[in-house]
């Protein structure tokens, strides 16, 4: 009677942590994919345009961490174009990395990145101000990271406009 209630135990505790680990991993695609960001810049033509930049998925082996579409960074903003998107996940972040060249084994947390918020959605037009005092244009790439399991998203490299 004692081996069959632990065993009853421990297969119970190994479904609920595997049922959580697929409701983390299935979480976003389900009831957050149809978020889709609209925001446009205003005054585009006013902005002075810093550098702009197209997000690649970092690692083709791995089909859940990809992105695709344009950035543009502009004085005090940085800009997700309408073409932006990448698979959905936990606490993804938004940095501006020194580095020009970010690839899955770059070691993003060490580097004197930004942090510009939180992603608003998965795919769409995104504004992130960049703080006072940031000089964007000593910034190599826009990097996509996921904080919760600190995973490289994608990155884009930044041209200079």
């Amino acid at each position: 009677m004692g081996k069959w209630l632990l065993a009853f135990a421990v297969g119970g505790l190994l479904g609920l942590a595997g049922g959580f680990g697929l409701g983390i991993f299935f979480y976003p695609h389900i009831f957050l994919s149809d978020i889709v960001g609209q925001e446009l810049v205003e005054d585009r033509a006013k902005r002075k345009v810093l550098a702009r930049g197209t997000f690649i998925h970092a690692n083709p082996r791995d089909p859940v961490h990809y992105g695709k579409g344009r950035v543009t960074v502009y004085e005090g903003l940085l800009h997700l174009e309408n073409d932006f998107e990448v698979g959905p996940g936990p606490k993804f972040h938004v940095y501006l990395v020194p580095e020009a060249n970010v690839v899955p084994s770059t070691n993003v947390p060490k580097t004197m990145y930004v942090d510009l918020g939180r992603l608003k959605a998965f795919r769409g037009g995104q504004n992130y101000q960049v703080p006072a005092g940031v000089d964007a244009t000593r910034f190599g790439s826009v990097v996509i990271w996921c904080e919760h399991f600190g995973v490289l998203i994608s990155p884009a490299r930044l041209s200079p406009a």
